[in-house]
């Protein structure tokens, strides 16, 4: 009975044997918006303001959920690659960002590791056994996100919205993906004083404010880089 089991398990969707290849390299990107001179309207809870350091990494963008067999899902979501050879790209199976996908399996299955899109243009699930199992029935593209890593770090200013002629702001800090407490404020600005509001080296010039939204321009970002 072991080996009529295991011949089974095998046979659904088994296309061939692949290993992963791990060499891809994501690159730090500097974030800065919006634009210096740029005017932006944003809404209560909205960031006003951005700026820091993130991985500009290659990612697949798998819209809707995809069933590659009986065995194997991936849910919608964002996949981070991790290399490339000549047979394809292959992407984690498991990513904890802001909109990753995951593979997800049957309780019978084979444990996975990676996603594979191949260079025949099937998209594949690679068990821990090196086992593809592919399906040519999806949708999928190529492009790239701004992902936290262990050096990331962050500044935002987010609209907090308008009591009488007075408009409050939140600054945040965050690193690694993580806020930082002891780093994030709550200012209120007096619109009577000035229309120019700043904190942190950065400045903005307000247009007009309500308890919903705020239309504004920025005159400097954090670290004063006029871009």
């Amino acid at each position: 009975m072991r080996n009529i089991f295991f011949t089974g398990v095998i046979s659904f969707g088994l296309v061939g044997c692949v290993a992963p290849t791990y060499n891809y390299q994501a690159t730090p990107k500097q974030v800065s918006k919006p634009p210096i001179n740029s005017v932006n309207t944003a809404y209560v809870g909205d960031k006003m303001l951005e700026q820091g350091v993130l991985m500009d990494r290659a990612v697949l963008s798998i819209p809707t959920n995809t069933k590659v067999n009986f065995a194997y899902t991936m849910s919608a979501g964002y996949y981070q690659k991790v290399g490339q050879d000549q047979k394809g790209s292959y992407y984690s199976a498991v990513n904890n960002i802001s909109n990753g996908g995951n593979v997800q399996r049957s309780a019978i299955s084979d444990p996975f590791q990676a996603v594979m899109l191949g260079l025949d243009g099937k998209l594949c699930v690679i068990t821990v056994f090196n086992a593809k199992n592919c399906t040519d029935q999806y949708s999928a593209s190529h492009t790239s996100i701004g992902v936290a890593s262990d050096n990331s770090f962050q500044q935002t200013l987010i609209y907090s919205g308008k009591v009488g002629n007075k408009i409050n702001v939140g600054y945040r800090e965050f690193s690694s993906n993580l806020a930082r407490p002891a780093f994030n404020n709550d200012v209120e600005y007096d619109l009577n004083e000035s229309k120019q509001i700043g904190y942190k080296g950065a400045l903005l010039e307000v247009l007009d404010a309500n308890n919903q939204s705020i239309t504004y321009k920025v005159l400097r970002n954090f670290n004063k880089t006029e871009n």
